[in-house]
């Protein structure tokens, strides 16, 4: 039953998008896309699309896949996994993005949360050939500030939050050890992105 629930999502929040933007006030529509550089660094990707609304000033909604190596640091955050010789790859993650903004979509302070699906491959030292994935679940409320760069549709965003994660399938052990799922997660994050 889980695996309907993204596709629920979507096909309620999209409907809802629409009847709120149906009487608001017509501004334009903007798109953007952002990506997250540190996650190339950690031999991944991200991909984020975004769109404020004809009518929504101060909304931006969006979607985004990505995927990294988890830093020893991030890793090691949970101290029951810490010098254990896990090696955490996040395979991919897909999410759901809203975002108001205090002054107007993509410019200044925000708050927003995130709702994402994502998976996870374990290896552990001494095991090298044993790989284990789960897959779980992200809530996260973020804030952030965004930044426009030389007064151009380039900007940079820099924000912070907790996620909130719980296990839906799969293995998180190897050899008889068990990686520790925290069920609070940390995370902070750099986003360049451009608008249209």
């Amino acid at each position: 039953m889980r695996p309907y629930f993204f596709k629920t999502l979507v096909f309620v929040l999209f409907p809802l998008l629409f009847m709120l933007n149906r009487g608001a006030a017509q501004s334009k529509a903007e798109f953007s896309i952002e990506t997250d550089p540190a996650t190339f660094v950690f031999n991944g990707y991200a991909i984020h699309l975004r769109v404020k609304l004809a009518g929504m000033d101060h909304w931006l909604f969006g979607l985004g896949t990505y995927a990294m190596d988890m830093p020893e640091a991030l890793i090691d955050l949970n101290k029951a996994n810490k010098a254990e010789g896990w090696q955490v790859r996040l395979k991919q993650g897909y999410g759901l993005f809203a975002e108001y903004y205090f002054v107007k979509s993509n410019r200044g302070l925000f708050v927003g949360g995130q709702a994402a699906f994502q998976k996870f491959g374990l290896q552990k030292g001494g095991f090298e050939e044993v790989e284990a994935d789960f897959h779980n679940v992200l809530f996260m409320p973020y804030v952030g500030f965004s930044w426009r760069l030389f007064k151009s549709n380039f900007y940079l965003k820099p924000w912070g939050g907790l996620g909130l994660t719980d296990k839906l399938s799969g293995s998180n052990q190897i050899g008889g050890s068990e990686y520790d799922i925290s069920p609070v997660v940390p995370f902070v994050s750099l986003h360049l992105g451009y608008t249209f």
